[in-house]
């Protein structure tokens, strides 16, 4: 499973949106212009991946708990289930980011 790299995430973010209002030239964005290969399908794709491992895992750990397995932890039990809510959470927000963008894409005079 790979990690996704959340600051870099959040500067590509933050570069769109400031392109996009208009006060930044594109030759400024730092890992657009670098040509570095991943766009945004790709990097959503692996958060996908990444939200679904966490619950998984998170499951497996409740599962494991449930049974009375001699490894299995109470706080390592919640503290996975509380990372994947997390995770879930911040991708239906990021979900919802897109749904209102094409919203008012397609709301758009031409």
């Amino acid at each position: 499973m790979s990690q996704i790299d959340v600051n870099s995430v959040l500067s590509q973010m933050r570069a769109l949106s400031s392109m996009a209002a208009g006060a930044m030239p594109s030759a400024a964005l730092p890992a657009a212009a670098s040509g570095s290969g991943v766009d945004f399908g790709t990097l959503f794709k692996q958060s996908i991946g990444s939200v679904a491992a966490q619950q998984n895992e998170a499951q497996k750990q409740v599962s494991a708990f449930e049974r009375g397995d001699p490894g299995a932890d109470i706080v390592k039990t919640s503290i996975a289930g509380q990372k994947a809510d997390l995770a879930f959470r911040g991708l239906v927000e990021v979900r919802n980011k897109l749904v209102d963008a094409y919203t008012t894409i397609m709301n758009m005079p031409v």
